[in-house]
């Protein structure tokens, strides 16, 4: 998709399809007033005869308007008229493109009020349009042996600003495109069902992407790598899968970049039948997301190879399958971490703590400045956030402030939940240091301080995607989330350096 900025007169714009707003009153908007007064008030009068109602997200496309240097104007609904926030554009924004694809437009313009600058400034506003853009194009990788729908012909975005934003606009839109890439590459992994998605496949697909970018370099340990780093617990999971394990290490280095790396850790479960403490069969199918945070991390490294951030970042993925059979550990199984923590197993389809506790450990030896791990961890967390937040835990809370306020600015949202070190003491265990599980009570908690006993000398936050990464039902698929909220921490501390 190319991207461009039109700074002259709206109606001299040379374009297919020209997209501007409508309130739910029929009023036109200040971009739509001067189009219509061009092409002799055909928009209004068309509005007067009421067959458009402008709710948030619904779309007119006017032809052969006459006057201006498109034929065809797209009317998309605002709603009520009142300051748009984000989320409002951003449905408008989406539905424009979404109409556009309907038509055979090679070409949208977009002339859609923006909310407020301190709500959306030029750079944001750049990297919004093209994430949305991509987010909307995205289609699902299904593998039906239906022949494919013909592809949209839409391939250039002009966005309307004034000339003084356009440098700042350009800028955003290279990293809502990268953006966007990096996220279709999560969500295409994620998408895949278990049978393809493999530890050996993500290990391959993140090999791909040391070829694909320069400033990458990937090492992915085997079987036997993983038992020369002693992690106990990360073999323990895996013991029941015919399926061998991947240790994934993904490192961007830049030459600019001084400070100590962020180091990014992905709960890579290709898939999870819960093990011996099988799973209900409804929904399971659905286990084949639980390697969303895996999905997350290499879709970052993706994202950070393309814009060739002035950071160091390490991405780290521990992959394998939970699987039920002679092998797999079992309900009172004691076993060894890495960092030489015992761990007794009171259930085993608590298993992403357990291989996420050894790839913390690992994340050590690269010094690093801040420890990310992303997991569709728990449950829990769904109940207590519903699918609209992600949990964000932390043993600094300034951290976690920073993370939830990344997501806000991003509309990625995340809720910082507490981590007081009395939910540490619900994991004492008779014959182990700690117990991998400690009850319904504050679920989410708990599995988030059985990661904190692993990471007491790191600056660490552990997000709880479980809620967020994936949706079930009728629209099942992966939404790309985190990544928002990622890029966006690491685009502040790329400019804070």
């Amino acid at each position: 998709m190319q991207f461009d900025t039109w700074t002259k007169a709206l109606p001299e714009l040379l374009i297919d399809c020209l997209a501007v707003g409508v309130h739910e009153d029929g009023e036109l908007t200040a971009e739509a007033r001067t189009l219509d007064s061009k092409c002799g008030e055909k928009l209004s009068r068309l509005l007067k005869r009421g067959d458009f109602s402008a709710k948030p997200g619904e779309t007119w496309l006017v032809t052969d308007v006459g006057g201006l240097g498109t034929e065809r104007v797209l009317l998309v609904g605002l709603g009520p008229k009142v300051e748009l926030g984000r989320k409002a554009w951003r449905k408008a924004l989406g539905a424009a493109v979404s109409a556009a694809t309907r038509t055979r437009c090679a070409s949208l313009g977009l002339a859609l009020p923006r909310p407020a600058a301190k709500l959306l400034n030029d750079e944001r506003l750049g990297r919004a349009v093209a994430e949305v853009t991509g987010n909307t194009l995205y289609r699902v990788n299904d593998l039906k042996s239906a022949k494919k729908p013909r592809p949209h012909a839409l391939a250039k975005i002009v966005l309307a600003a004034p000339a003084k934003a356009a440098a700042a606009i350009a800028r955003g839109f290279a990293q809502g495109e990268a953006l966007a890439s990096g996220s279709a590459f999560m969500r295409n992994l994620a998408n895949l069902p278990g049978n393809v998605c493999t530890p050996t496949y993500l290990g391959k697909m993140a090999e791909g992407l040391a070829k694909t970018h320069k400033s990458l370099k990937v090492k992915v340990l085997g079987l036997a790598e993983i038992k020369k780093e002693k992690m106990g617990c990360f073999l323990a999971v895996t013991q029941g899968s015919e399926e061998p394990p991947r240790f994934i290490v993904v490192e961007h280095r830049h030459p600019k970049a001084k400070n100590a790396p962020v180091v990014l850790v992905g709960k890579g479960i290709t898939f999870d039948t819960g093990g011996i403490s099988l799973k209900d069969p409804p929904t399971m199918d659905e286990m084949k997301f639980d390697m969303s945070g895996a999905a997350c991390v290499l879709g970052t490294m993706n994202t950070i190879g393309t814009l060739n951030l002035p950071l160091n970042v390490i991405g780290i993925v521990a992959a394998c399958e939970n699987m039920p059979d002679g092998r797999a550990i079992k309900p009172g199984d004691i076993v060894t971490s890495a960092q030489g923590l015992t761990v007794e197993i009171l259930n085993t389809d608590a298993e992403g703590r357990l291989i996420l506790c050894d790839a913390l450990n690992y994340a050590k030896r690269f010094k690093p400045s801040v420890v990310i791990d992303m997991a569709t961890l728990t449950g829990a967390i769904v109940i207590a956030l519903g699918t609209h937040h992600t949990g964000v835990f932390s043993n600094t809370d300034a951290l976690a402030k920073e993370l939830v306020d990344c997501g806000a600015s991003v509309d990625d949202r995340a809720w910082h939940m507490p981590l007081t070190e009395e939910y540490g003491e619900q994991l004492k265990s008779n014959f182990a240091d700690m117990a991998n599980v400690a009850g319904r009570d504050g679920g989410s908690i708990t599995a988030a301080a059985f990661l904190g006993k692993f990471t007491k000398d790191l600056t660490w936050a552990h997000l709880d995607i479980a809620g967020t990464a994936y949706q079930g039902g009728a629209g099942k698929g992966s939404t790309g989330r985190p990544s928002a909220m990622i890029l966006e921490y690491l685009l502040r501390r790329a400019e804070a350096r």
